[in-house]
């Protein structure tokens, strides 16, 4: 099994930072993507943004610019830098891997998630 345990939500104001990180522990053989998704009340759950294991990243325009993302293979974690934080960047933020736990065994996991609110 493997489990993905994320820190760093919170409430902070408009033009705010917070960093989030994501740290994956278990029975982990390789890991290849990861990323983060936020979902907002009464709206679909979106990726916000990627980063594969060769280091290339991916964002979704709304937060090109101001959000990076980045990982620690050392430690398997992810993070996610936000910086000029915005109201409409409200939601529960969820990590995410695609992890091998054998050479052929791959499949997806979730964290449980973590609130980021910004006031206005």
């Amino acid at each position: 099994q493997v489990q993905l345990v994320e820190f760093g939500g919170g409430l902070v104001q408009a033009g705010g930072s917070l960093r989030l990180s994501c740290a994956a522990s278990g029975s982990i053989f390789s890991i290849n993507a990861m990323g983060w998704y936020r979902q907002a009340p009464g709206k679909q759950r979106e990726l916000v943004a990627s980063i594969t294991k060769e280091g290339t990243t991916t964002y979704v325009d709304s937060v090109k610019g101001r959000f990076t993302v980045s990982r620690d293979d050392s430690k398997n974690t992810v993070y996610l830098q936000m910086n000029s934080l915005k109201p409409e960047d409200t939601a529960n933020y969820y990590c995410e891997a695609d992890v091998k736990t054998t050479p052929l065994v791959r499949r997806q996991y979730w964290g449980q998630g973590t609130q980021v609110t910004v006031s206005s």
